[in-house]
């Protein structure tokens, strides 16, 4: 009988690094496919709100001053806004700033980037503790804004867009594309704004308020921006905002198949923030509303 014959395999021990690698996160894959900038934009806001979860939890601590009536600015805002241009300086220093809290920043000679910022969209919320509020970072190429994030770092909402590339949520268990609602009629609809103590806001609302389904004030216009992005608002109206309110939402709801202009019909951003109104909704419904708010 033939004798067994058996074969001794080598083993070769793991290194150490081997052994203490872990497989990665869904949400470390999903990072590690963003493009470039992007990977920029969401390593900075991320910072910005690890320090800004934590000022959260101790709101009734922070100082606090009054900027105008219904407008306040915490230290959470100035160390959110410091974080993100320390992180975006070290990243892109030739790129300028349009920042809420600072001065303007100039690029480098012939660089036709800004970074535009708004530290805490939503400051009164946050300073009252209700968890609807926003650090928004969008990056301008002259005027036209190329790439956006919106994070909330209570709920871990981050939204991201790029030209031409579709907009979407992240979340710990994969990337959703955006896409607004598809309603087709007012009486079904249900719309934001950003307040009724303005008078040219609240002379809007009564335009549509008895031909809508609701109107809902969030608190904050770039989370509600978001909400038009992803088809839960059916459309947003609004006449008193900044360039930073507005630039990430702007990119999120064109690349969600949305559409957002003044009350003339004016699309460009830039037209948008310089007429102080915007309308936004789906591309169905923008006659109609336009015929409704230019009357």
């Amino acid at each position: 009988m033939a004798a067994l014959i058996t074969e001794k395999r080598r083993i070769t021990p793991r290194s150490q690094a081997a052994r203490r690698e872990r497989p990665k996160t869904r949400e470390e894959i999903m990072f590690d496919s963003l493009s470039p900038i992007m990977t920029i934009m969401v390593r900075a806001v991320r910072k910005a709100g690890k320090k800004m979860l934590r000022d959260f939890g101790e709101v009734s601590s922070l100082q606090v001053s009054r900027k105008g009536p219904g407008d306040f600015v915490s230290n959470a805002d100035m160390m959110a806004e410091k974080t993100l241009i320390d992180q975006l300086s070290t990243d892109k220093p030739e790129y300028g700033f349009i920042t809420e809290e600072s001065e303007r920043v100039e690029p480098k000679e012939g660089c036709p980037y800004y970074w535009v910022i708004d530290p805490i969209d939503g400051t009164t919320n946050f300073l009252h503790a209700v968890p609807c509020f926003s650090i928004s970072v969008a990056l301008l190429e002259n005027d036209d804004v190329i790439a956006g994030v919106s994070f909330n770092p209570v709920t871990n909402e981050l939204y991201y867009t790029e030209k031409g590339k579709g907009s979407f949520l992240m979340t710990p268990t994969g990337n959703v594309r955006l896409r607004v609602s598809g309603r087709n009629s007012l009486d079904c609809s249900l719309i934001g704004s950003n307040g009724y103590n303005s008078t040219r806001n609240r002379q809007a609302i009564e335009k549509v308020i008895t031909k809508v389904a609701s109107v809902r004030y969030n608190g904050s216009t770039t989370m509600a921006l978001a909400s038009v992005a992803a088809g839960q608002y059916d459309a947003y109206i609004a006449t008193r905002f900044k360039l930073w309110d507005i630039a990430t939402g702007y990119l999120l709801i064109k690349e969600a198949g949305g559409f957002m202009s003044d009350f003339k019909g004016n699309t460009s951003l830039m037209d948008i923030v310089n007429a102080q109104e915007m309308i936004t909704c789906n591309m169905t419904l923008k006659q109609t509303f336009l015929d409704l708010l230019k009357a």
